[in-house]
């Protein structure tokens, strides 16, 4: 009970309010229903979770926040809550399209594919979805739930899909040639060194550290570990190192636990964790990777809680908190982060039978569509609280990338059905070919930068995947534009070749330049190192693989005895401060991209082509290959 003092000299309270005896049995009866319905909104009104921690034990509200998170479909077809105020997250390691400490590319879209997935489930106006068992549920708004279906658990058909691909995953292995053979094992050989050094040196953390032969874990994964036993288990398979992949999965089905509690880069966890973990089941069929790849896919859903149902791009894994990198514009999410989840969540939804993964990246394509683009370009920050561009800055480098590159191969993954995407790439290119696309004095073709309509004249490491890109685009072009595009994607990689060429290492720097009398060569002390990147590599196998022509095999091998001179050191690989000393000092650091991209493209560069044939599989942004919806493989007698 609230006691009120009187103080001398002063009448009490009712008194000096004027109020009669009525009256204050009035007033009393006005003030203790105001707090009521105070309390009663605190607790009963949506996304109120944030202010019943105050009250609440912790355990319950953590249950309440994770249940209607899972719950929520959409921006499109729910009311989408702001529930995560963007804030600076602690000092932190910036995804790899944003700082060179950090792991490739905000390096890294996508859609009608969600036939992939099955129809988008339609919930009717006043209804609300819950999520629960892997299925999406429509309840009533009167919450009167419904009947028990009898349905059966949705199942995938593991043995139906692999009876659709055209290729074995591994190839025939027919009809090489001795030398390529050769060059083939070397690398396998380089796999092999990679793997053993972080298997005696680092276990179960993040990355090696050659050097000091150690561990790192890093900030960006919100306290996952084992980002290089993720990042590595498709390419020990698919180079048949069978006992090393046997300690990558039985460590996986050991000590990967989900059960964390950090700040997490949306990005990376999808690229690299979801993606490898995808591949691995398409490639295996062993159900612990498709669990925990589910399982993980659900704890990022709650990053996608805007009004706009643009993700942030740090989420807190255990707690389902999100926002925005402090270094990025206002706020802003990033176009190549939330351009980047199409692949993977139409492939959970697939897997699972849950549509909520796919309705997620439909309407982040639904926003993009509906966005102002200036010049027929596509901004690196979008606002997630508005849907609008927050500043004018246009890169197919670090920031935009991977974007442009998941709507090609959204097109393709979906078996040539998903025509929206293939439009919006088709547009995209067209405004980069117009825009952005220029030839130096010296005759090298680049993709420059594009601030508010001024053109920056660089090219990052980052954009030198647009070769492959471009190429696989022009691949499924007809008449003058499919020759126009495969020359355009042969100049960029041949520019990107010259980057390697004209440094004393055979190694490409971070970024280089065409300006003040310069071509292809980094001017910059900060841009002058390389951290084991697979952009170029990337590029020489897609053009390898579409026009076999032998320069693309001969640059490869090219960058394996670079990278065997300079990189390779007594316990790993190390990236390289300085491309253009030819005693350049080591970084420590053994990427997990390293084993996932760098060392899978070039295996594949010396491969036939039906090893992962393009036919059957499209590779993430962190090449780890998600096959292509030849058909539906929901096990047969399923609605």
């Amino acid at each position: 009970m609230v006691v009120l003092r009187k103080l001398p000299g002063m009448p009490g309270w009712p008194a000096a309010l004027g109020l009669r005896l009525p009256q204050k049995f009035l007033f009393l009866l006005f003030l203790s229903g105001l707090l009521t319905l105070c309390f009663g909104a605190l607790f009963l009104l949506p996304d109120s979770s944030r202010f019943k921690r105050l009250f609440l034990p912790r355990r319950a509200t953590a249950s309440a926040s994770s249940s209607s998170s899972a719950s929520s479909s959409s921006a499109s077809s729910s009311s989408t809550r702001d529930t995560d105020l963007p804030r600076s997250p602690p000092a932190a390691a910036e995804p790899r399209h944003a700082s060179p400490a950090a792991p490739r590319r905000l390096r890294e879209k996508l859609r009608t594919a969600a036939r992939m997935a099955g129809p988008p489930a339609r919930t009717a106006p006043g209804s609300r979805q819950q999520v629960q068992g892997g299925e999406s549920r429509a309840q009533p708004a009167s919450g009167v739930p419904p009947a028990r279906e009898t349905r059966a658990p949705f199942r995938f058909d593991y043995e139906r899909f692999r009876r659709s691909l055209r290729h074995p995953v591994r190839g025939g292995r027919t009809g090489e040639d001795p030398e390529t053979r050769a060059r083939r094992m070397k690398i396998k050989e380089m796999m092999k060194f990679a793997w053993d050094n972080y298997k005696q040196y680092a276990l179960g953390k993040n990355e090696l550290r050659p050097l000091t032969k150690n561990g790192h874990i890093g900030n960006m994964f919100g306290g996952l570990r084992g980002a290089t036993v993720i990042d590595a288990l498709d390419t020990l398979y698919i180079m048949e190192l069978e006992e090393e992949f046997q300690e990558a999965k039985q460590w996986v089905e050991k000590s990967f636990d989900l059960n964390v509690n950090g700040e997490a880069s949306l990005f990376e966890v999808n690229i690299r964790y979801i993606g490898g973990l995808l591949a691995t089941y398409y490639l295996t069929g062993e159900e612990v990777f498709k669990s925990k790849a589910l399982e993980l896919g659900e704890k990022l859903l709650p990053a996608f809680n805007t009004p706009t149902g643009i993700p942030r791009g740090v989420i807190n894994l255990g707690s389902g908190m999100s926002w925005s990198w402090g270094w990025a514009s206002a706020g802003s999410s990033i176009l190549a982060e939330f351009g980047t989840l199409h692949l993977e969540f139409l492939h959970l939804s697939e897997l699972s039978g849950n549509p909520v993964f796919a309705e997620k990246v439909m309407n982040i394509r639904r926003v993009l569509s509906r966005v102002e683009k200036p010049q027929g370009l596509y901004p690196n920050f979008l606002s997630p609280v508005t849907g609008s561009w927050v500043q004018h800055h246009v890169s197919i480098g670090g920031l935009g990338d991977s974007f442009y590159e998941y709507l090609i191969k959204s097109w393709l993954m979906s078996d040539k059905k998903d025509s929206e995407a293939k439009k919006m790439y088709d547009d995209a290119l067209e405004a980069i070919e117009k825009h952005l696309v220029k030839k130096s004095a010296g005759g090298l073709t680049y993709i420059a930068e594009w601030r508010g309509g001024i053109l920056d004249h660089k090219m990052g490491h980052l954009a030198c995947f647009s070769g492959g890109m471009i190429a696989l685009g022009a691949e499924h072009s007809a008449g003058e534009r499919r020759q126009r595009h495969m020359e355009l994607a042969a100049e960029i990689t041949s520019t990107c070749h010259e980057s390697y060429a004209r440094s004393d290492t055979k190694l490409g720097p971070e970024a280089f330049r065409f300006d003040a009398g310069s071509e292809a060569t980094a001017t910059r002390l900060s841009e002058r190192y390389y951290i084991l990147r697979p952009e170029v590599v990337e590029s020489y196998m897609y053009l390898w693989r579409l026009t076999h022509d032998p320069k693309y095999r001969h640059w490869g091998w090219e960058v394996v005895q670079a990278l065997e001179k300079h990189c390779r050191v007594e316990a790993g690989f190390s990236g390289i401060r300085d491309v253009y000393s030819t005693t350049p000092g080591h970084d420590n650091m053994q990427q997990s991209f390293f084993l996932a991209e760098t060392l899978k493209y070039l295996y594949l560069l010396f491969c036939e082509d039906d090893v992962l044939s393009l036919e059957d599989w499209v590779f993430n942004t962190e090449a780890h290959p998600l096959p292509i919806n030849h058909t539906d493989f929901k096990a047969a007698g399923q609605p």
